[in-house]
């Protein structure tokens, strides 16, 4: 399995297993934790089988309220069923940073969690690679997200591109793309932001931003790179097709754009 973007850290901190909470005493907080799908919820609650449900896990804070850090549409289901108590793991004296490392360690060999989520909860629990991606973002009056004109949706590709290069090249790279086409979901696409990233990361100390944008406006509007770098993938064949082989269509465009009309000494690539 691959290895996760997130670290997970907690101190050594007292759990009791195999405990009955009452339903009623348990909270949920939205920081530090994914977002409640009731439809989901009701799955559960229309099959319900009591003695399978295992223990779900409650952090009970320093002033003894309790809160549901992996299990809460278990916990819903219950509450939908009319039942009074479930079994919890319950760990004791956590902070909201803490419970929210524990979602991830809980939840870390699992695909249920969307990597939105991941990325929300990361950043209660003061993950350094999130916290990077929230201070750029918010730089430049952004959120991650639904494509929208101030929300970028390319969520994996932000990390990856954080992680790989750098909050320095993720910052030049949603600069770049913004003056070339301006804020536009379009102009958030993950293909363009990883391949401009890559171009930046490996070439970026001889490149002025203002002109690079300039040049791969020329080439064409955001929705025209995207089907271009689609379709020169695709062309490579169905093992060519991935994501990675995309952004690395994308990055030869950027450095053909950089390169058209240049002298042979001063081309990149």
């Amino acid at each position: 399995m691959a290895k996760s973007r997130f670290q997970y850290i907690l101190p050594d901190h007292r759990v009791d297993y195999g405990v009955q909470v009452e339903l009623d005493s348990l909270r949920v907080d939205g920081e530090a934790q994914r977002g409640l799908n009731l439809a989901r919820a009701k799955s559960i609650a229309d099959g319900l089988i009591v003695d399978a449900l295992g223990s779900i896990v409650v952090s009970e804070r320093s002033d003894g309220t309790r809160y549901v850090v992996d299990g809460m549409h278990r916990t819903e289901a219950c509450r939908l069923r009319g039942l009074r108590t479930i079994q919890a793991e319950i760990h004791y004296g956590l902070t909201q940073q803490q419970e929210a490392t524990l979602f991830l360690i809980k939840n870390r060999e699992s695909a249920k969690v969307s990597t939105l989520d991941e990325y929300r909860v990361g950043l209660t629990a003061g993950d350094e690679l999130c916290v990077n991606v929230d201070r750029v973002l918010k730089s430049h009056s952004l959120n991650l997200g639904s494509s929208s004109t101030n929300s970028v949706g390319a969520v994996s590709a932000v990390l990856r591109i954080t992680k790989q290069h750098g909050p320095e090249v993720l910052d030049r790279t949603l600069k770049v793309v913004e003056a070339a086409w301006g804020r536009d979901k379009e102009s958030w696409d993950g293909v363009i932001l990883g391949g401009l990233a890559i171009f930046l990361s490996r070439h970026g100390d001889g490149i002025d931003d203002d002109e690079l944008a300039k040049r791969m406006l020329k080439r064409g509007m955001a929705a025209r790179w995207r089907s271009e770098a689609l379709t020169r993938a695709s062309n490579g064949g169905y093992n060519n097709s991935g994501t990675g082989s995309r952004e690395s269509q994308c990055y030869q465009m950027v450095v053909e754009s950089w390169n058209k009309g240049r002298t042979a000494a001063n081309r990149v690539g």
